[in-house]
This record gives structure tokens, C-alpha cells and sequence, in this order.
């Protein structure tokens, strides 16, 4: 067995090659790339310059066009000076070394954007998948034991509703409903926290004690030189304590961090009720119609006829004996899951306005922001491979029965 496993992460190596080699390629022949973006860019600017009155329509013809020696920078800028096998084997050397490159779009290192996106996507993705499997899997166990009741038949209605319906198209039909625009003004538009907090809000009793920076002593002020007169600081602000108490006052507005630690908490959990939905919706009828199906198959098989038949319970027989190998289809999706839990979902997050890790790929690559691009990819890809070994290694606990020798 431990053969079988050394040789899958050995595995991972041309497997990832064939991947980034792929993807890396398209980058360089696809059009609408970096170096033409960049030139239009120029060209729209040399028209612009032409209307405001620099020169005729001739003189603005001549500055749209690009030279040569002007071109081949931008190629060398880019990395688009090299053919594009010699340029991939630079890129994974680079990225061999932990270095992903600067984003086109951002002027920022790619690995900087992915670990400001990371945390959000994990938290949102993370519990959409605990919930998800909190709900499916016990749901999946009473369908099968209750097998053609009303309860069955009427949650198998409801599930292939709900698998019929994708989840960003729920998301915008539930911000329809329930975002204060037409009906309903109970959950956030979008975002993962408030940015301002009126004294209307049910979140205005959560506000922290504050006062402006001006009321801070001189002393303490040449600690803080970024601090504006006007600047609000709350409690939270090292500084605050030095303010006198006659000048502390409870805030009347503010922002998420003006919130008492309960206060960010129900914050936040507002703002995940809605993408956390649609997350969970988009898992919960094939993985609540797997579970039943695969315990109804185990519950048919010889091995829980002969538990019958020693006169165990039907709890013990289907908890203790069927439930466990039932348990190795949904195994499966626990390694793939991996990489949705950390890339995310970037319709969802598109249409909730999540600044997450999937939101990113998709701004990048609609931008031609090849780098931060070809990052994701880096991370996605193997997180996926490595995903796959982490199921059969979940086949091996589950089914003692299973060796892969």
C-alpha cells in the first residue's frame, strides 16, 4: 500500500508539468493578451491627447502607432520576448523557488493577493462545507430507512428542486427577496461586513466607546503622526486609553471595527447567511441522494441479513455495520472538496460581492492578468491532485477491507 501511494505523489510531478505546460501555452497565443492591452491602452491615449486639440487627425495617427523598439519592450516587460517553451521552463523555475511573479493588474506579488483572498473563501467554503455534510449525510441515513413514506417523497421533491436551481442563480433571486430591493430588507446586498453603521442599524447597540484623535495629548499624538484631527478611534485603539474620560463618549455610527467582539460576530454571520446558502445548495442534493442510495445498496447486502438475523437492532445493524461502508462514495468527495473549500466559488462570490480566492481567478483572468492567473492555477491544480490521494487514503480508514497493494 505504501507503494501505491509513494508512486500517486510521484504521480503528482508530470501530472502538474502537463497541466501548467497546457495552460501556460494558451497564455502566450491566445489574443487580447498583456502586450496588446497595453498597446491599446497607449492608442487610446494618443486619441485622447489628438482630441483635446494637440494636432490634426495625421499627427494623432502617428502617435497611435508603436514602434518597433517600443514593441519589443513591452514583449521583454511581459515576458512575451521568448518562445513560449523557453519562457515555461523559466516560469517553473520561478515558481519551483515560491516565486508566482507580479500581477499586471495590481503591480503587486501574486502571492500577496492569495493569501489576502485565502481566509475569506476558506471561511465561507469551509462552513458551507460542515454544514453541507452536518445536513446531507443525516438526511441521506432517514430517507433510506424511511424508503417510500410521505417524508421521503416529499424531500426528494424539495432535493431535486434544489438540484435544479444552481446556486449563484439562488443567490440572485434571494437578494431579489430578501436584500431590500423589491420585498424584503433583511440580509446585506453583499460584502462580509459593514461598512458604515447608522444609529437606525440593529448594530448601533454594539458600538464601541470612541472619541477624535484632537483630544489625544500632544505626547501620544507624535506616537500616532497618521492620525487625522477628525479620526474617530475606539476602544480598540491602544491609544484610546489615554484619552480623558470626559471626552469618551458611545459611538453613534461607524464601521465593522467599532463593533464589540459580539457585535463583528453577528456582523458577519449576517453577511454569510445568504452565500453560505447558496453554497450548501449546490451540494446538498447530490450529496443527500448519494448517501441513500449507496446506504440502501449496503442495507441489501448478505452481511446485514446475517446481523438481522443474530437479532441485532436495526440502530446497531445500520449505524454500526452499513453506515460505515456506506460512507466510502461520500469519501470521494472529501478529497475534491479540498480545493473547493479554498478556491472557492466565484459565481457565488461574484454575485455576493465576496472579495475572495475565486473572485480573484476570475477578475484575472477576464483581465489577461496572466500571472495571478497561472498562480491560481498553481494552487488549484494541486490542490486537486493532492485532493485525490487524500480520498484513498479515506478509502483505506473507512474500509479496512480496501489495499492498495
Amino acid at each position: 500500500m505504501y507503494s501505491y501511494f509513494i508512486r500517486r505523489f510521484l504521480l503528482i510531478i508530470p501530472t502538474f508539468i502537463g497541466i501548467t505546460f497546457l495552460c501556460f501555452t494558451v497564455t502566450r497565443f491566445v489574443p487580447g493578451g498583456p502586450v496588446e492591452q497595453a498597446v491599446l491602452r497607449f492608442q487610446q491615449a494618443a486619441a485622447q491627447h489628438g482630441e483635446g486639440g494637440a494636432g490634426s487627425s495625421t499627427s494623432t495617427d502617428r502617435q497611435g502607432q508603436i514602434s518597433e523598439e517600443m514593441m519589443q519592450r513591452l514583449k521583454e516587460i511581459y515576458g512575451f520576448d521568448k518562445p513560449f517553451y523557453i519562457a515555461y521552463v523559466h516560469w517553473l523555475w520561478r515558481v519551483l523557488h515560491l516565486d508566482l511573479g507580479v500581477s499586471d493588474t495590481y503591480s503587486r506579488p501574486v502571492w500577496d493577493l492569495i493569501k489576502e483572498k485565502f481566509p475569506i473563501s476558506i471561511w465561507f467554503g469551509l462552513t458551507g462545507f460542515v454544514l453541507s455534510y452536518s445536513i446531507c449525510i443525516p438526511l441521506g441515513v432517514w430517507k433510506a430507512v424511511k424508503h417510500g413514506s410521505t417524508f421521503d417523497t416529499a424531500s426528494s421533491f424539495m432535493v431535486f428542486v434544489a438540484y435544479s436551481v444552481p446556486g449563484w442563480t439562488a443567490g440572485v433571486i434571494l437578494l431579489m427577496l430578501l436584500g431590500g430591493g423589491s420585498y424584503w430588507d433583511v440580509f446585506p446586498l453583499g460584502g462580509i461586513q459593514s461598512t458604515a453603521i447608522t444609529s437606525e442599524s440593529y448594530l448601533a447597540g454594539y458600538l464601541l466607546e470612541g472619541s477624535k484623535a484632537i483630544n489625544l495629548p500632544a505626547e501620544v499624538r507624535k506616537e500616532y503622526p497618521d492620525l487625522k484631527d477628525e479620526e474617530i478611534i475606539n476602544s480598540n485603539h491602544p491609544a484610546f486609553a489615554k484619552i480623558p474620560a470626559d471626552k469618551r463618549e458611545k459611538l453613534q455610527k461607524g464601521s465593522h471595527s467599532d463593533l464589540s467582539s459580539f457585535g463583528r460576530f453577528l456582523d458577519k454571520a449576517r453577511h454569510m447567511v445568504l452565500p453560505v446558502f447558496c453554497y450548501v445548495l449546490g451540494m446538498f442534493a447530490s450529496m443527500t441522494v448519494l448517501m441513500k442510495n449507496s446506504l440502501m445498496e449496503n442495507l441489501g447486502q448478505d452481511y446485514v441479513r446475517t446481523a438481522f438475523a443474530k437479532g441485532l437492532s436495526e440502530k446497531t445493524v445500520i449505524f454500526k455495520h452499513a453506515l460505515r461502508n456506506s460512507l466510502i462514495p461520500i469519501a470521494t468527495g472529501l478529497g475534491h472538496m479540498l480545493s473547493l473549500i479554498l478556491a472557492g466559488s466565484y459565481l457565488i462570490e461574484k454575485v455576493f460581492n465576496i472579495k475572495g480566492f475565486g473572485l480573484l481567478g476570475y477578475e484575472s483572468l477576464i483581465a489577461r492578468d496572466y500571472p495571478v492567473t497561472l498562480g491560481i492555477l498553481v494552487i488549484g491544480s494541486l490542490l486537486k491532485l493532492f485532493g485525490n490521494i487524500f480520498s484513498d487514503i479515506l478509502y483505506c480508514v473507512i474500509d479496512p477491507r480496501i489495499r492498495f497493494s
